[in-house]
This record gives structure tokens, sequence and C-alpha cells, in this order.
């Protein structure tokens, strides 16, 4: 059973931030030399990316939730 919805946008969004966490410790740890425009995109392109995921999940869970049930009637007794 799930505690929450699962949310692939902030999934996405959560790992572009991490990349760029870990872009910059190994830049201030002389791991390599980045510099300091490299993040820019890379957070750009993640934020555009869960921003479309959340908007298609979004849409298809109000479609779903506002889709009519079916909901069965009990026969009524007509003698």
């Amino acid at each position: 059973m799930l505690r929450h919805e699962f949310q692939p946008g902030r999934l996405i969004a959560g790992t572009f931030l991490t990349l760029a966490g870990i872009i910059y410790a190994g830049d201030a740890a002389d791991a390599w030399e980045a510099p300091w425009f490299t993040v820019i995109p890379l957070l750009t392109v993640g934020l555009f990316l869960a921003g479309t995921a959340a908007a298609i999940t979004r849409a298809i869970r109000k479609r779903h939730r506002s889709a009519p049930t079916h909901t069965p009637t009990a026969p009524t007794n007509r003698s």
C-alpha cells in the first residue's frame, strides 16, 4: 500500500539537483575543474523535464479521476 502518490516530476528535479551538487562538490574537492556556468543548462533542462512530467502526470490523474465509474444499482422488486 502506497503512503503517498508517486510524483515523477519531483524525482526528476531531485535527480538533476543532486547531479548539480555532485558537480560542484567535485569541483570544490579539486577532483575536476567545472566552469561556473556548467550547471545552469543542466538545471534548466532538469526543471523543464520535471515540469513536463508533472504536467503530464496531473493530466493523466485528472482524466482518470473524472472518468465516470459504473455503479451497479440494486435490482428492484416489481411484483
